[in-house]
């Protein structure tokens, strides 16, 4: 209860600072007050296009993030079985990390339809974070353990599940993570970088070109939510998960 008290007392004292700057600046096309940013909030939200956009953009971010997901855990198990491979693909695993987002969402207008340029932007940021993790992962696995499973014969389906998964689990939960948050908002930045129709970013990009600033806000905080709401269910889903592996 008391943590929910300042939880809600800190809101109130940025929301009164908001709205004191606000009335400062005197103009709602630079800085809107936050109750037309929520009538607009509210506004959007009433309409069959505004939860159509958000769809449009969580199953593109959410597209995009399983498949570096994918790709990042199968390119850790070549990269620790085969060292070769490991130092053929480290330049470019590190130039995808230095390169700034903006100049791959550029290329991309050129090499995709720009409806799947945010899928591959945020399959970008999230296949080195998981490559290097899970890689790490692996080789952090107790050798001991190994050699017991080996003098054991353990199957090899045991060896992954008992050993190699608890073992990769805390490093592959901590690079979703943080890539479940990067992986969203490069897929919102290039929504509005190439203006993809009926997204979120889509919905950013028009409301900048037309000085609609209250809905740039609201849409704003739309990305917010939805990002806070998305991480909420990771974590559900991975409580879950571990609750059923100890059952």
């Amino acid at each position: 209860m008391k943590k929910l008290l300042r939880g809600l007392l800190v809101m109130a004292f940025w929301l009164l600072c908001w709205q004191g700057v606000a009335m400062l600046v005197g103009k709602t096309v630079l800085l809107p007050p936050p109750l037309s940013v929520l009538k607009a909030l509210l506004t959007l939200a009433g309409t069959w296009e505004f939860w159509f956009s958000a769809a449009n953009s969580v199953l593109r971010v959410l597209e995009g993030l399983l498949l570096g997901v994918l790709a990042g855990v199968l390119t850790a198990a070549g990269t620790a079985r085969f060292p070769a491979l490991q130092s053929l693909l480290s330049p470019v695993m590190s130039a995808i990390k230095a390169t700034p987002i903006a100049s791959f969402i550029i290329l991309a207008l050129v090499w995709f339809r720009v409806s799947f340029i945010p899928v591959f932007t945020a399959f970008l940021i999230v296949y080195p974070l998981v490559w290097a993790n899970v890689e790490q992962g692996i080789r952090s696995t107790d050798p001991a353990l190994l050699e017991m499973a080996h003098a054991f014969r353990m199957p090899r389906k045991n060896l992954l599940t008992k050993i190699y998964v608890p073992s990769i689990k805390p490093y592959f939960l901590a690079a979703f993570n943080s890539g479940m948050g990067m992986a969203w908002k490069a897929g919102i930045a290039a929504e509005v970088i190439c203006s993809a129709r009926t997204s979120i970013g889509g919905a950013l990009h028009d409301a900048k070109i037309y000085l609609e600033t209250e809905n740039l806000f609201a849409w704003t905080f739309a990305v917010i939510l939805l990002s806070i709401l998305l991480e909420k269910l990771f974590f559900r889903l991975a409580a879950w998960e571990g609750r059923r592996r100890d059952a």
